[in-house]
């Protein structure tokens, strides 16, 4: 088998709506969010599907670039071709997240087309599962949102920050859903805190028995999340804006999270997640992929990897989500009780929907600068654009 062909779809997946009953949750993406998805083509009719992200409108170019390199390579020899693509890369320097986002889609593909040659699902070639079903957690700002995840047999939910937390929030969040539901913050920013703030909110957040405190100093400075890690006893998660296995390395080896979170599209593959998720479970970290702004594609990715892992957590899952993103793939995957059933079909169980993926051209693929409402910046500073920031007021703003 040989690959002839390599196609890429992009299109502009809309915010999630504001409606009334539980999906008010991230509504807005500041006109940002797209999704790319990778066809890879054989001379055998067989086709594989995978999903890239790591800024797509500008993945799609590196994917079409390294398209060269892969037609009439044998797609079955999926670590070679991986390592073909890698040093192709390395002469325009370390491989970012454009690189490992376009790695993470043709790898999927390449993975998909293997299940269907051999008729397999993806998880029963990575050795099996070791759980049926995959625990998931949602997002949720209101109690309306809490409660609707509930209600659907969800066991954790994660309130997500821009800026400064919101305690009372949080607080809410707790009376509502009540012990039986675990609670993730997700203080990401920009802007984001300076480590002495980050310190006081977690002191402040270690009340709430968190799952977890995600993100909450910025991603380029190490350092700073390890005197974070020594001075607060709330678990931490981190990893999501970071590639393939030599990316989150120094995450796991030098112990700084409890949770990793690479993402699914810009991971660096299948077996680069599966290679992270190897290296932190000697470390006791867990595996829980980050999902928040991904298309369908990459759900059902994470789902054969998280299936094959002995420290898989939880599946980020965006289940009030933009209409449009139950249109674009078939089948659509729906949660029971809390989790997501593996798929059982050969390859990676799914298939794009061209039609629907056309009628979402591009706009753009870089948000707009958030309101200057003092949530996401100090009140009159959003215009500034500043990355690190000391929250001013303190007392107001920290411990309100």
């Amino acid at each position: 088998m040989k690959i002839t062909g390599v196609n890429t779809y992009l299109m502009q997946a809309g915010a999630r709506p504001d409606l009334t009953r539980a999906m008010g949750a991230d509504a807005d993406f500041r006109g940002s969010r797209c999704w790319l998805f990778v066809e890879i083509e054989t001379d055998e009719g067989i086709t594989g599907v995978g999903e890239c992200s790591g800024w797509p409108r500008v993945v799609e170019t590196a994917v079409r670039d390294l398209a060269t390199v892969m037609v009439g390579e044998d797609p079955s020899s999926i670590d070679r071709l991986w390592g073909v693509l890698y040093r192709a890369m390395m002469g325009h320097g370390l491989t970012g997240t454009v690189g490992s986002g376009a790695l993470s889609g043709i790898e999927m593909a390449l993975w998909d087309i293997k299940g269907k040659a051999l008729g397999a699902p993806v998880w029963q070639l990575l050795g099996g599962a070791i759980r049926e079903r995959i625990p998931v957690y949602g997002h949720a700002h209101t109690a309306d949102e809490a409660l609707a995840l509930k209600g659907m047999g969800y066991t954790a939910l994660k309130t997500p920050f821009t800026g400064i937390v919101d305690f009372d929030r949080i607080a809410m969040l707790r009376d509502t859903v009540g012990p039986e539901m675990d609670i993730a913050v997700d203080a990401h920013g920009p802007s984001w805190m300076n480590v002495s703030d980050a310190i006081l909110v977690g002191r402040e957040l270690e009340a709430f028995d968190l799952l977890f405190y995600e993100d909450p100093v910025p991603p380029e400075n190490l350092d700073m999340l390890a005197r974070l890690r020594d001075h607060v006893a709330v678990p931490l998660a981190a990893g999501e804006r970071v590639g393939t296995v030599h990316g989150l390395r120094p995450y796991i080896e030098r112990d700084l999270v409890d949770v990793v979170q690479p993402d699914t599209g810009r991971g660096g593959g299948i077996t680069q997640m599966r290679k992270i998720a190897t290296m932190a479970e000697p470390h006791g970290i867990m595996l829980a992929p980050h999902s928040g702004s991904l298309g369908p594609v990459a759900e059902f990715a994470a789902l054969h990897i998280m299936a094959t892992v002995p420290n898989a957590l939880l599946l980020e899952r965006i289940e009030f989500d933009w209409e449009g993103r139950y249109d674009v793939v078939t089948p659509v995957l729906k949660v029971e009780d809390g989790c997501l059933p593996i798929p059982t079909a050969p390859g990676l169980g799914v298939e794009l929907v061209k039609d629907e993926i056309a009628k979402y051209p591009v706009i753009r693929n870089v948000a707009k600068a958030p309101a200057d409402n003092g949530r996401a910046y100090v009140p009159g500073t959003a215009a500034e654009a500043v990355h690190v920031q000391t929250r001013r007021g303190r007392a107001r703003s920290l411990r309100a």
